[in-house]
């Protein structure tokens, strides 16, 4: 391509001057506006409308169609046909939390797609390792970390005998020093009622 606007010899002495268009340069400034007007666009969607999607676990309608939508998109690939979806299987993955998200979610089915031997989505249940919470473990009410921090100063405090300095007091254990750990203590309040 000619890179400026020199002529080039044309047929029989010739001398052609480029037009505009076939020169190279008219194509590079159509993508150069283009990829301008498309990062301009794209910044303003993102800015003026943000995508907020809510994770997985907050949206357990959508659980179901998603199910099929990865299923008939993975069975397809595959050249497989699978149309039935047990209850119990569409009942745990709507009741499983999905700490990995959409993508999770998609990989099991992936999963079960290739080995589920007939037209039924076979997913082994042992894969979703549902996590055990126990009644004891969760709080009445929220704690601040001011307040398991108290907690824990004062824990040591007692296990110490209220010895604060010395190689076997609570500073140490808290791998502080003696006057970072009365600041502490001043910070949380913390005094010895005798």
């Amino acid at each position: 391509m000619n890179g400026g606007a020199a002529p080039w010899p044309g047929k029989r002495g010739e001398t052609r001057w480029p037009q505009p268009g076939r020169d190279g340069k008219g194509a590079e400034i159509r993508i150069h506006r283009r990829a301008c007007v498309e990062r301009f666009l794209r910044k303003l969607l993102l800015k003026v409308f943000p995508l907020v999607l809510p994770p997985l676990r907050e949206r357990r309608a959508d659980i179901p169609q998603l199910v099929r939508h990865f299923t008939n998109r993975f069975a397809r690939r595959m050249g497989r046909r699978i149309d039935v979806f047990p209850a119990e299987v569409m009942d745990a993955l709507v009741h499983y939390p999905w700490p990995g998200n959409i993508r999770e979610l998609e990989n099991l089915i992936e999963r079960a797609v290739i080995l589920s031997p007939g037209p039924t989505l076979q997913i082994s249940l042992g894969e979703l390792k549902l996590p055990a919470v126990s009644a004891e473990a969760l709080p009445d009410d929220p704690v601040t970390l001011a307040e398991v921090e108290r907690e824990h100063v004062l824990s040591v405090l007692r296990s110490t005998n209220w010895v604060v300095g010395g190689p076997n007091g609570a500073a140490v254990r808290l791998g502080l020093t003696r006057s970072t750990f009365y600041r502490m203590m001043k910070k949380l309040s913390i005094s010895r009622i005798a």
